[in-house]
């Protein structure tokens, strides 16, 4: 089992990088998601959004390199290409409910193995608001997961999700530390692990239903 939860995160964020393609216009959710662009080949050319108003968001600033005018949906320094640009929340909604998204990744506290997203509130604990999640889901083309693989030891991976859901079977790709899922008609597809950690192992930190195909591969990282 990997514990170091910055080698965690880049782990999750380096192998959600090598899903983009070249071209696309890439939202990146609050918080783990944010990393994924610190990972982008130079010579692809990918178009990030945050949507408090942002397309041409950056990788994240080195320390003390920080622009406080320049922040993401999150609240956290960001950094904005040459060819960036900036605009009000009803136009960044636009974009997205337009369609206009390719790709959305983003974190969550439970998906099931019906594609089903649970990621904006634990009942009776105080949040902020629902955010923009609701919206990406529904509105981007392909729907990507990035989250570690349990919390505090117990699965977030489940046959049903028990949280109120933030969407109803959107989500295409799961990636966590250990594995990557994709999300088919028939369950949960298991189609790459990483090399520290084993197929029994995933099963043991997993509730939901897996498909194991008869060879795995190793994540590419």
């Amino acid at each position: 089992m990997i514990t170091d939860t910055k080698l965690i995160k880049a782990i999750i964020a380096k192998r959600v990088a090598k899903e983009l393609k070249d071209g696309q216009l890439v939202n990146l959710g609050i918080g783990l998601p944010t990393l994924v662009a610190n990972y982008i080949p130079k010579e692809y050319k990918i178009t990030f959004q945050s949507e408090n108003g942002m397309v041409g968001m950056g990788s994240t600033p080195k320390p003390g390199n920080e622009d406080s005018n320049i922040i993401n949906a999150g609240g956290q320094f960001a950094t904005v290409l040459p060819e960036g640009v900036f605009f009000d929340s009803s136009t960044s909604f636009g974009l997205i409910r337009g369609g206009h998204v390719d790709v959305t990744v983003l974190g969550a506290l439970e998906v099931d193995q019906y594609g089903n997203l649970a990621n904006w509130i634990v009942p009776e604990k105080m949040i902020a608001g629902m955010g923009g999640a609701m919206d990406l889901v529904t509105g981007a083309k392909t729907v990507i997961v990035a989250m570690q693989h349990t919390r505090k030891g117990k699965p977030k991976i489940l046959k049903k999700c028990t949280l109120p859901l933030t969407a109803k079977g959107q989500v295409n790709l799961i990636v966590t530390e250990l594995c990557v899922l994709e999300v088919t008609s028939e369950g949960l597809l298991l189609k790459e692990i990483h090399k520290d950690t084993t197929i029994d192992e995933i099963k043991s930190v997993t509730d939901a239903d897996l498909i194991i195909p008869d060879k795995v591969k190793f994540m590419d990282i």
